[in-house]
């Protein structure tokens, strides 16, 4: 086990070049070039992310290009989240990494002990409801209305969106954090067979999730958001996180993956499933 990662906080920026900086650092510590790391960052302009096998049928396609946000397909599953007034994490390891050990829902519930830890310094009264994930009879595509596995809550009200992908390289988690905002924005982009659908799914989204904001009644900066992941995920998981930047080959591989994968559109607008 690692006990020194990489604290890495990135700009706001696209959406392909997001999932392909995740998947540049995959690589890296697959080869052993990179180190664990601990990743914030944040969205410019706003992003629909849909998972590895969500269909692009879920998306309007026009609807999004006339709201100027953008659309990219993330290499983890789950459902469709708009990132916006949000902090988004991902903690990206080798195989052999014992904080991410056993099962997907072994290495999901250590690491929400730290996404608790944060929110609770927040004194934001979250959760963690352990669950078997439950399919609907009904496809969903709001990763926000649809339990989930350590399930982080407030009041009854999911807050935190989380995915995992393993691969041979390493185990990549990210997940979105609403700090602010209209949650039912998203499904402004969303296909519903008609508007009275999409007016139920806004109401159901508003029972079952919220932001920082719903919970605590106050606005909290990225930047404040940022400083208690840093702080909970160090004494949550026994680690040491050292601030550190892109390296040069993981800058030039997130280029390529960007161009060549992440805002191509084979690579968007493929039918997963």
């Amino acid at each position: 086990m690692t006990d020194l990662w990489r604290l890495l906080t990135t700009p706001p920026a696209h959406g392909a070049w997001n999932m392909a900086v995740d998947e540049a650092i995959l690589e890296g510590v697959g080869s052993g070039d990179s180190p664990p790391t601990l990743r914030l960052y944040a969205w410019e302009p706003p992003c629909l992310s849909i998972g590895y096998a969500q269909p692009l049928a879920d998306v309007d396609i026009l609807k999004l290009h006339a709201h100027g946000w953008e659309l990219v397909r993330r290499p983890t599953g789950g459902r469709a989240i708009l990132h916006t007034d949000e902090l988004t994490y991902s903690v990206i390891v080798p195989p052999d990494e014992q904080r991410m050990a056993g099962t997907v829902l072994e290495a999901y519930s250590r690491l929400a002990g730290a996404l608790v830890e944060a929110l609770h310094q927040l004194n934001v009264p979250v959760e963690v409801h352990e669950h078997e994930a439950m399919r609907s009879k009904t496809p969903n595509p709001v990763c926000f209305e649809v339990p989930s596995t350590s399930e982080i809550t407030v009041g009854g009200k999911k807050l935190v969106g989380s995915a995992q992908a393993r691969r041979k390289e390493g185990i990549l988690q990210h997940g979105s954090l609403p700090l602010t905002g209209d949650l039912t924005r998203i499904l402004q982009v969303l296909v519903y067979p008609n508007e009275e659908a999409r007016r139920h799914a806004a109401s159901n989204l508003l029972e079952r999730a919220t932001t920082v904001e719903g919970a605590l009644g106050r606005v909290v900066s990225w930047n404040e958001a940022a400083r208690v992941f840093n702080a909970a995920f160090r004494s949550e998981l026994a680690m040491t996180l050292q601030p550190g930047e892109l390296s040069p080959r993981e800058i030039s591989r997130s280029g390529q993956l960007a161009a060549e994968k992440y805002a191509f559109p084979d690579w968007n607008h493929k039918q997963k499933n």
